[in-house]
Order: structure tokens, then sequence, then C-alpha cells
């Protein structure tokens, strides 16, 4: 608590700094964003809306969504036991791209079927299902006060009680979607493949802000100081401020993206596909350092301590210094990773399309236990309560938790 004191301290002088560089007539907004936003001093909702984002992070029993909090760090807030065993699994009948998010104890997860799931976490026992208008793929959702979020492959943005699975209200895009919500106080941000990142309304679906870009936003936005901020398949890096929809970096990318970013102080870091990792200073509106590879890199990268760490399509998980993109160790599989690593603790929980869920020492490398589910596991682990929840391209949803030795 005391440091989430300290970071709204700092979120509150980062926006008064902000003011005061800022005009004093207000810039046009290019992305039309709606007149009654303009009514309020964007520094005040910037604050509660960085508020917001750092409580809704604070629970250790819950991963409400894609990388775990807004920052997409992914990291777990809560400690995972030693030895793992299976638990139990969920057949979801199609493939499962989207990673599954937890919260109260039950895991919300979608699949190409187009259902939305509510599976207990302790069980594994359906408590119901919502019907998208589309395939759900690699949107994850996300839970906040009671509802679940998550897009779908025709471009629909779904609002459904978490308790129920009663539909409250949908947005639609002009294309699918990709990218994971991300809920910020009163709105939820998400990209689609028409161009645009959308912030929406979190009570009734309605339309704040939309931001162009110049191609697809596939990626999740990452939420830091305000501002989201995205690697666009345009290949530029965007903060668009939350607020009121408007851009305020924008600089190269390094390359076509469709990672989502993880925003750690001053600093983003991403993979691109463009064979390369990007460590970018975003205040300074630079790249600062590339980490090169033959392959491209599809997986968000988890970040702790002085260390991140990603998949590539090389077949490799990579753990590269933050400071200087130097590699520290690689862990060879047999097939990309495309999965998003986890952190908990001194451990590296992630999936690959060898079709093994690998636990690394995250001081190593070195393997510590692997499950071999038998299909490709393109989707993130979610941790929360002592548990971890992968679903696989075969439909199958796992769930690890407390046990004997492994393989």
């Amino acid at each position: 608590m005391r440091r989430l004191v300290i970071l709204l301290r700092q979120s509150l002088a980062n926006a008064r700094g902000s003011d005061l560089s800022r005009n004093s007539k207000p810039s046009r907004d290019r992305q039309g964003a709606i007149a009654s936003q303009g009514a309020v001093a964007p520094s005040l909702i910037t604050l509660c809306l960085v508020a917001a984002a750092l409580l809704s992070a604070a629970a250790a029993d819950d991963w409400p969504q894609f990388r775990g909090n807004p920052q997409l760090t992914g990291v777990a807030a809560g400690p995972v036991p030693a030895m793992l065993k299976l638990l139990w699994t969920y057949d979801a009948g199609e493939a499962i791209e989207s990673s599954a998010a937890i919260a109260g104890g039950t895991v919300y997860v979608g699949a190409q079927s187009k259902d939305l799931l509510a599976i207990d976490l302790a069980t594994g026992k359906l408590r119901w299902k919502y019907r998208a208008t589309d395939g759900i793929g690699e949107s994850s959702p996300a839970i906040a006060d009671g509802t679940v979020f998550v897009g779908d492959l025709a471009g629909v943005l779904h609002a459904v009680n978490a308790a129920t699975g009663k539909p409250l209200w949908t947005f639609q895009t002009e294309a699918e979607i990709k990218s994971s919500p991300v809920i910020v106080g009163d709105r939820v941000l998400i990209g689609s493949y028409d161009s645009n990142l959308y912030a929406v309304s979190r009570i009734d679906g309605k339309l704040l802000w939309k931001a162009e870009t110049a191609s697809y936003v596939h990626a999740t936005p990452a939420i830091s100081g305000g501002i989201a901020w995205v690697a666009g398949c345009d290949e530029v890096f965007h903060g668009i401020r939350i607020a009121d929809g408007r851009e305020t970096v924008q600089f190269p990318s390094g390359g076509y993206t469709g990672a989502s970013p993880v925003r750690i102080g001053d600093w983003a870091y991403y993979g691109t596909l463009n064979n390369e990792v990007i460590g970018a200073d975003v205040r300074r509106k630079r790249i600062v350092w590339r980490y090169p590879s033959a392959f491209p890199f599809y997986s968000s990268a988890a970040v702790a301590g002085d260390r991140m760490v990603l998949g590539g399509r090389d077949k490799k998980v990579h753990c590269l210094n933050l400071k200087t993109g130097k590699a520290i160790w690689t862990f060879v599989t047999r097939a990309r990773v495309e999965s998003s690593p986890a952190i908990a603790g001194d451990r590296v929980y992630v999936g690959s399309n060898d079709g093994h869920f690998y636990v690394l020492d995250l001081a190593t490398g070195k393997k510590l236990w692997d499950f071999e589910a038998g299909a490709p596991l393109s989707a993130s682990p979610a941790i929360a309560a002592g548990r971890i929840v992968i679903g696989a391209q075969d439909g199958r949803l796992y769930c690890f938790g407390e046990g004997g030795s492994g393989r």
C-alpha cells in the first residue's frame, strides 16, 4: 500500500508537469473525442485513471486481464507452489488461443467455438458459457466490478455479467478484434483491425473516443501515467492519452509489431516481427537498444527485477538485461514460442508450440519442470491463488497447482 501511495504521488506530479508544459489553448482533437471530455481537466482524469489502474492490479488472488495488470508486466502478485501437478482439465471443444483471466475464484477464457467460458478455479466445473458473435481468437477477457469484457473475430466487444453470463452490452468495431481489453476507471480500451484504438464507457458501451493509426491495432495497450501505449502494426510506437484520445507520443517502433509492450518507468519493452527485441525510452521518444535474432518475436515480454523474458519464433525462450538488451540466457524448445511468459517469484512459466508447458529458473534458464499437453500452447499462462491456467490449441484448458514431482 505504501508503494501505491508513492506511485499516486508520482502520477500527480507528472500530471501537474504535463499541464504546465501544455499550451493554455487546447489543441484540436484529431480523433474526434467527444466534446464533453474537453470540459474536464485532463490531468484530474489522468490521476483518477492511474489510481484505478493501480488499485485494480493489487489483488494477489486475481489475474484480471491479459498479462495480469495494466502495465502488462506478466508478473504474478502471489506465490506459486514449488511442486506442481495437473489439477483439472476442461474441454472447450475448439482451439483456445485466448489467455485466461482469473477473478473471484472463476476462470474466464474465450474459444474459437464462439464461447466465453466461466469455469470454477477450484474444481474445473463450468459455471456458465456465453455465445459471442464469432470465434474468440487471441483477445483475452478482462474483469472489473462484476463484468467481464472480451472481443471476438467479428469485431464485437462484449460486456457480460461475470456472475451469470448474461449479456450487458456490445460495441461493434469495423474489423476483427485480437487485442485484449484493458479497463481503466470508467472506460474500456481495446484495439481493432480497423486500425483504431477505442475507449468506450464501461457502464453502457458508448463510444468515448477512437484514435486512428495507419494499420491494425493487434496488440493490447499498456497503461502508464494516464497514457495507453501501443507498438503498432504501422511500425509506430503510440502514446495516446486515456482522458481524451489525444496522441501525446509518437516515434518509429522498429518494425511491424504484434506483441504488446511492457511499460516500466520511462521504458517500454517489446519484440517485433522485424526479428528484434526493443528497449525504448518513451520520455526521450527513441529506441535505446535492440536485441537481434534470426526470427521474429510474437510473444509479449514479462519483466521482473533487472530482466525481461519472452518467447521467439526461433523456438527459444530469451532472457535479457533490461538496461543493455544483452542476453542473460536462452532456453531451447522444439517449436515456436508464441505464448507470453509469466513470472512468479524466481520462476518463469511459459507454453510452447511443441505442446509442452515449461517451468524455468528465472536466474539461469534451467528447466525445473514440464508438462506435455500434446497440442500447441500459444496462449499465455494466468496465475492466481497459487494456481496456473493455460489453454491449448486442441481446446483443452489446463489448471496446475500444488502437488508432487513432475516430469
